[in-house]
């Protein structure tokens, strides 16, 4: 069963889309169908399907977690106490415990079943860059 790991470098909070990686991968391994299996292999960003054709999609899911979760040091936070790495440490764990640090997408054809303006983005939840790292499965 064919296995890789992408690295996603990020330079900050937002949505990276990585679909072309993953197609390319599904692409390199037959024309069969089977289940690709994504996953996220950090406690502070996670994984979506999200629509990847206008980008204000992007801007507003940005928008909604950072009104939904804040930084520790918003004053409607002050009951958070893991504050070590910075007032984004806590809230980039709530943000990925909200959402999914693994997906599974249909293959058919040796394509992913995608729908038309889906694509596969890790959203990273620090706001410093960081180096990602994401492990690709496919089975049959």
């Amino acid at each position: 069963m064919p296995q890789t790991r992408l690295s996603i470098s990020t330079r900050g909070q937002g949505l990276y889309e990585f679909t072309r990686a993953a197609e390319d991968f599904v692409a390199g391994h037959g024309s069969g169908d089977g289940l690709l299996t994504v996953f996220v292999r950090h406690t502070s960003c996670s994984l979506l399907i999200q629509e990847n054709a206008d980008p204000d999609v992007q801007r507003d899911l940005n928008g909604f977690f950072s009104r939904l979760v804040p930084p520790s040091d918003d004053p409607s936070m002050n009951w958070i106490v893991h504050t070590m790495e910075g007032p984004d440490d806590m809230p980039a764990h709530i943000k990925a415990a909200l959402t999914q640090v693994s997906l599974s997408v249909p293959v058919t054809g040796g394509r992913l079943a995608l729908g038309t303006w889906q694509g596969i983005y890790l959203f990273e939840h620090r706001d410093r860059p960081h180096r990602r790292e994401i492990v690709l499965h496919l089975s049959n």
